[in-house]
């Protein structure tokens, strides 16, 4: 989605609320399993000549524990703040530069939520994964490998 910020950069005071979703089959590069859309919503204004964007994403993965391989779907909410400049001088990762007055907001959506997104999934902080011996679950039964 293109958000057009011209006059927001203009009119201090001026806002634009969204509330759009981002279709699995648009997510497809990011390596994950989207099972609902992507709900982005919030709001970007000019607050004292000040361009603020912020905004929350809710969505549903398919995703597999990675210490005992259970498949399950989780929901997922995130919280983003961002401040947007007409242009910058040099490269700064504060900041996210509007060119052209206008920024892609499902590009930052997407971005932000990869990066927050944890490198390890458990299906529950507890899990005990699996026997490195014998491969049971240990969070459904125990083995007896370790007594051998």
């Amino acid at each position: 989605m293109i958000i057009y910020l011209k006059q927001l950069f203009n009119i201090i005071g001026e806002f634009k609320s969204i509330d759009y979703k981002i279709m699995p089959d648009e997510l497809s590069g990011t390596g994950l399993s989207f099972v609902s859309p992507v709900h982005v919503k919030g709001e970007i204004c000019n607050r004292a000549g000040i361009v603020s964007l912020s905004f929350s994403v809710d969505f549903k993965l398919h995703i597999i524990c990675d210490r005992c391989l259970k498949e399950l779907d989780r929901d997922y909410h995130y919280n983003f703040e961002h401040t947007v400049v007409a242009s910058a001088s040099r490269n700064n990762d504060e900041y996210i530069v509007a060119e052209k007055e206008s920024i892609d907001l499902n590009n930052i959506a997407v971005s932000d939520l990869l990066l927050e997104f944890p490198s390890k999934i458990l299906c529950n902080d507890n899990c005990k994964g699996l026997c490195i011996n014998c491969g049971c679950d240990l969070n459904e039964s125990e083995c007896n490998c370790l007594e051998k």
